[in-house]
């Protein structure tokens, strides 16, 4: 339906349909429009950056497919997420990783400044758009053996540690520049394919190491530090050195932000169960939205159920302020721009779903002890007419309209991706 008079009546519709349970849609989308999610550069060109041309070379990390189109350079890029954030309703981030810088030539990893990431900072200006950074611990000769800020040689050790500190410095001038905290986040894949001898002694040397990378204090109007953790990963399915027990523990004592990572987590368990857990002990959280499928496979955000309960969480919690979303899947299977779209709207019509909930009323019932309306009314909402909400809430962010956004992806692949070879 693209009839911008038939979305409206639709909406009023649904309007009346929730204020019956006390919920103002009004109010619930001038929320939604405040909260900004944070694009995953690494998308666009499936984890490749700019260092080289060869892209991943292990560390933990695959991307599967070979969809034509992907971005070579950073500009390309760049317009690859301009058209993404096109089709996607509200005012968002960017994430990006270490291996983008634009230096014009190889610049090791532990050398890396602020002024490698100007090209990115003066875009995301423009644009209006925050920025997030990670450091790069993979696809790296020093990494080759499994080991970064864990390793038992001093020498790559100190290496990653001085990258780690390197990553702080520039994640601080993007957050200066552009005036909101950038979220810089720390993950390595550290860990043993097979049973380990010694478990204690890894994590020592990676306590030692974070220590020395987040010694010096930085303005947290600028910079923000995660920590992420993992269960399991390529070539580290017995032993991860930065487990979520590590990291939990890590955080609290020094009080940065946990990531909690979507797919990071044994397929049985959920993140949407931890987040009131965390929370209650940290003041924020980074959560990377991502959906495993059997393992950490990074596959694109859907609207599954977990997504919905994360995102009730959230609300439900009154975290939105303490919690900063930001996505991590990649797949060169399909449209890498649809992709984009698919993942970060699904992600906000979750938070709306969540959002359009009569919470209170499921307050009350539970703790009246009637356990009976409480099951009976959560699964009404499901068949609410959120649909009309939503298609209201693109119209009126002036992007496409239900499945329409994916003609413009079928245009700008035949303008823009197909003449990439």
């Amino acid at each position: 339906m693209s009839d911008p008079k038939k979305i409206e009546k639709a909406y009023e519709i649904a309007k009346e349909r929730y204020a019956e349970l006390g919920v103002d849609c009004d109010e619930a989308m001038d929320r939604l429009c405040k909260i900004a999610i944070s694009l995953h550069c690494w998308q666009g060109d499936d984890v490749g950056g700019f260092e080289t041309g060869e892209g991943l070379t292990g560390g933990g990390i695959m991307a599967t497919g070979t969809y034509p189109g992907k971005a070579r350079t950073p500009d390309e890029l760049r317009a690859d997420i301009e058209k993404a954030l096109s089709l996607i309703p509200g005012k968002h981030r960017l994430n990006l990783h270490a291996m983008y810088a634009e230096a014009g030539r190889r610049i090791e990893r532990n050398k890396l400044e602020p002024k490698h990431f100007a090209a990115w900072i003066d875009w995301a200006k423009t644009n209006g758009l925050g920025m997030d950074f990670n450091g790069t611990f993979f696809s790296h000769p020093k990494a080759d053996s499994g080991f970064t800020l864990s390793s038992a040689d001093e020498g790559i050790r100190k290496f990653w540690v001085e990258h780690g500190i390197a990553c702080r410095k520039i994640g601080a001038a993007m957050g200066k520049q552009l005036g909101t905290p950038c979220v810089t986040n720390l993950w390595i894949p550290d860990g043993y394919k097979d049973i380990p001898a010694d478990r204690k002694t890894p994590r020592e040397r990676l306590k030692k190491s974070l220590d020395e990378i987040f010694k010096e204090k930085m303005n947290r109007g600028q910079l923000l530090d995660a920590v992420e953790s993992k269960l399991f990963g390529i070539g580290s399915e017995s032993y991860v050195v930065g487990s979520h027990e590590f990291y939990l523990a890590y955080a609290i004592e020094k009080k940065t932000l946990l990531c909690l990572d979507t797919g990071h987590f044994h397929p049985t368990e959920v993140v949407s169960d931890k987040i009131s857990s965390v929370l209650t002990f940290l003041d924020e959280i980074l959560l990377h939205v991502s959906r495993g499928v059997r393992w950490d496979s990074d596959h694109v955000v859907i609207l599954s159920d977990e997504l919905r309960t994360i995102a009730q969480e959230i609300v439900r919690g009154d975290y939105l302020q303490r919690i900063h979303i930001g996505l991590d899947f990649f797949d060169a299977s399909i449209n890498r721009i649809a992709a984009w779209a698919i993942g970060t709207r699904c992600m906000i019509k979750a938070l709306l779903f969540a959002l359009l909930e009569p919470a209170d009323k499921l307050r009350r019932a539970e703790l009246a002890g009637d356990y009976t309306a409480r099951l009976a009314m959560q699964e009404e909402i499901k068949t609410l007419p959120f649909g009309a909400v939503w298609d209201y809430y693109c119209l009126k962010s002036d992007v496409p309209v239900a499945e329409s956004w994916l003609d413009e992806v079928r245009a700008y692949e035949k303008s823009v991706l197909s003449k990439r070879k």
